[in-house]
């Protein structure tokens, strides 16, 4: 089983652990299981080790918060010397490392691969011509999407952590259905560029304290490593999908309100509320959903991209001039409105149960979009305000798919969700791997 990035740090820092049969291990097992579990597009074998044996003679690998940690890139931030394709097939040079990257190997970690994304990282299933990331617990289910290839990673044992992004969901998502800890910064901490601002990038790992350990790296945050007690805290708790008011499976529900349960019997002061989400927000995150990849398209041959893209970008295209820095002003100020009176919000992470894993690429933009747009009710509105948001895992469903729940803090809010995980992580403990 993998050891979790944490132990693997400390034990590297005090010489117990040697950071290139570390990383040789990893490789071994990505070589021997990723056929299955299709979580990368690139594996950095020898580049990898060859890392790890310059790790090895750094003067302040004792120093170091990711000493010898084998990390996986989410397939959008360049790796100096690879290629980024977001998905599609014009692979594009990377010059130089993306800023997260240059924070990982700071900090002593080991890069070694580039997970796969759908193509412009625009569903929450990822798949691909060359392959399909499948969730481990369960193979005949996508690992989601956009960083499926990264939850999958994680979720198979493959790597302890990983690095995602997340526009509506793509840390989440994954992170709910492979039964991960996966936390999306605030907008004002570690936004991603694209999407209209609505990106983020965070964490994937097993367990609070390994994805408190990576987002504090990639924010370069130190503090957020170190997860504290949460206090008393006012809690709101919602299982109504914002708009739509469509039925929710009875086990996610059940989930949530086992978590509210346990935080109510914990001291917190627990109740039933919900934002004033209305229509407009989330007619503005459809609108960038499909302009933010438009934009991104436009130095791509269109004929390139896959059909399902082609059609979502000739969307997006049209409704451009739909988005507006009011739409999200105006829902941020009712989201302020909320969290005046409330800590955090609890919501289930999914609002349906996960797609199959298939080749989504094949299918028209209409039969991609239906699922994906039912999939993601609970989680785009906090990417449109800039929210921290985070999925923690919460039980299993009777099929055996893990069930996560969502816990959204306004801006700054990462220690004080981190430190509410950690505490459902004593209460509820889960399953680190399959």
């Amino acid at each position: 089983m993998m050891v979790t990035a944490t132990a693997l740090a400390a034990a590297v820092r005090a010489g117990e652990a040697d950071p290139v049969r570390e990383t040789e291990r990893v490789i071994a097992g990505i070589e021997a299981a990723d056929r299955v579990v299709g979580a990368f597009r690139r594996v950095r074998a020898e580049e990898a080790v060859a890392e790890a044996r310059l790790l090895r003679t750094r003067a302040d690998l004792a120093e170091l918060p990711l000493a010898g940690v084998p990390v996986a890139v989410k397939d959008v931030a360049g790796v100096a010397g690879e290629t980024v394709t977001c998905g599609t097939a014009t692979a594009v040079p990377a010059g130089s490392d993306h800023f997260v990257v240059r924070r990982l190997r700071a900090a002593g970690a080991v890069i070694v691969g580039i997970t796969r994304v759908p193509e412009l990282c625009i569903w929450p299933m990822t798949d691909s011509p060359e392959g399909v990331a499948r969730n481990p617990w369960a193979p005949e289910y996508t690992a989601g999407g956009s960083s499926g290839g990264s939850a999958a990673a994680v979720a198979a044992g493959l790597v302890p952590v990983a690095h995602g992004t997340d526009g509506l969901g793509s840390i989440r998502l994954p992170a709910a259905m492979c039964g991960l800890v996966g936390i999306k910064a605030g907008a004002d901490l570690l936004a991603e560029e694209g999407w209209f601002g609505m990106s983020a990038h965070g964490s994937l790992a097993t367990t609070v304290a390994d994805a408190a350990l990576l987002l504090s790296v990639l924010a370069d945050r130190p503090g957020l490593a170190e997860v504290g007690e949460p206090g008393r805290l006012r809690i709101a708790v919602s299982t109504d999908v914002p708009l739509t008011h469509a039925p929710v499976p009875r086990p996610l529900t059940a989930a949530v309100e086992r978590v509210a349960e346990l935080l109510a019997e914990s001291g917190h002061g627990v109740e039933r509320a919900r934002p004033r989400y209305g229509v407009e927000p989330v007619a503005g995150i459809l609108s960038r959903w499909f302009a933010g990849p438009a934009e991104e398209a436009a130095g791509l041959p269109l004929d390139t991209l896959q059909p399902r893209t082609q059609r979502h970008v000739r969307i997006g295209q049209a409704v451009r001039r739909l988005v507006t820095p009011g739409t999200a002003r105006r829902w941020t100020a009712r989201a302020e409105e909320f969290f005046a009176r409330h800590d955090v919000l609890i919501t289930p992470t999914l609002a349906t149960l996960p797609p199959k894993a298939r080749a989504w690429h094949e299918r028209s933009c209409l039969a991609n979009a239906l699922p994906s747009v039912a999939l993601a009710g609970f989680t785009g509105l906090w990417n449109l305000s800039g929210y921290p948001a985070m999925s923690v895992p919460a039980g299993r469903h009777p099929n055996g798919l893990p069930i996560g729940v969502q816990l959204v803090a306004p801006p700054g809010g990462e220690g004080r969700l981190l430190a509410l995980a950690a505490q459902l992580e004593k209460l509820n403990p889960w399953q680190r791997l399959p």
